[in-house]
């Protein structure tokens, strides 16, 4: 499913025109990135959590030549599916 595909569902779904549907989901998308930019944590009940995982610096070796070298730290953005989103995906 791609992003018209969604923004026709949201709009079948709530009785919305497709320009407010695919306003509210780029105003949402957009909430969600910001929040979780910012460090905080987004939680939605019955589909999921977003986060940040902080990964520390280390060490690691270049596959081609072998050779050691440092990894910055670095952030990475987490979803993890909940309740009924789990379930469906499940069963």
């Amino acid at each position: 499913m791609n992003k018209s595909e969604l923004v026709d569902r949201i709009a079948s779904g709530t009785d919305m025109s497709k320009a407010d549907a695919s306003a509210a989901l780029d105003a949402t998308i957009d909430a969600i990135v910001e929040a979780v930019a910012a460090g905080d944590a987004v939680k939605i009940p019955g589909f999921g959590n977003f986060d940040v995982r902080e990964n520390a610096a280390r060490k690691g070796r270049n596959p081609a030549t072998g050779e050691e070298m440092d990894i910055a730290a670095s952030k990475t953005p987490r979803f993890k599916p909940l309740g009924k989103f789990k379930d469906a995906v499940n069963s």
